[in-house]
């Protein structure tokens, strides 16, 4: 396969970060890693319209986040127009409206899309020795960030560690 752009979703803390690295490490040629929380991480501090995460982990975005993370899109996609292979470690909290923000902005980019299952007490359990999450966050995205997506390889990563996870899609790959 001549994917240039793959997009790995699940929820919080259910091993993407980590099975992107191990990708990068596996595959034969560079790709580059970008997460939703490196995205998150360049937001302004205060922004009307934009990211708010609640006592119990949940998550609400704004017009202005929405508009932002278009731009992001776009902006991941040119570089796989110029020649670059992209790895992307995001979170569809919108489901199946999520992943197709990804393909319309995708178009021809050969672009497979990765789900990362994780069981909701597995992802708390790293959720909770992580630290850096509001709690709640990881039980409540576990299964909605899957719900209506389409997957071209599916992985368990509650019992399967990152590099075999890893393993699994770049057999995929080569398929």
């Amino acid at each position: 396969m001549t994917a240039r752009l793959m997009i790995i979703n699940g929820g919080s803390s259910s091993g993407k970060t980590g099975i992107v690295r191990c990708l990068q490490a596996l595959l034969p040629e560079p790709w580059l890693g970008f997460s939703v929380d490196d995205f998150v991480a360049a937001l302004p501090a205060v922004m009307d319209g934009g990211i708010e995460f609640g006592p119990d982990g949940e998550v609400s975005v704004g017009p202005a986040f929405r508009a932002l993370d278009a731009a992001w899109i776009a902006g991941v996609v040119a570089m796989c127009r110029a020649g670059g292979r992209v790895i992307v470690d995001d979170v569809f909290l919108g489901g199946a409206s999520s992943q197709q923000r990804w393909r319309d902005a995708a178009g021809d980019v050969e672009t497979v899309f990765v789900g990362v299952h994780c069981d909701p007490a597995v992802a708390a359990g790293r959720e909770l020795a992580r630290g850096d999450r509001a709690r709640g966050m990881a039980e409540q995205q576990a299964y909605v960030v899957h719900e209506g997506v389409t997957y071209d390889v599916e992985i368990d990563s509650a019992h399967t560690e990152s590099v075999e996870c890893a393993r699994a899609i770049v057999d995929y790959l080569k398929s």
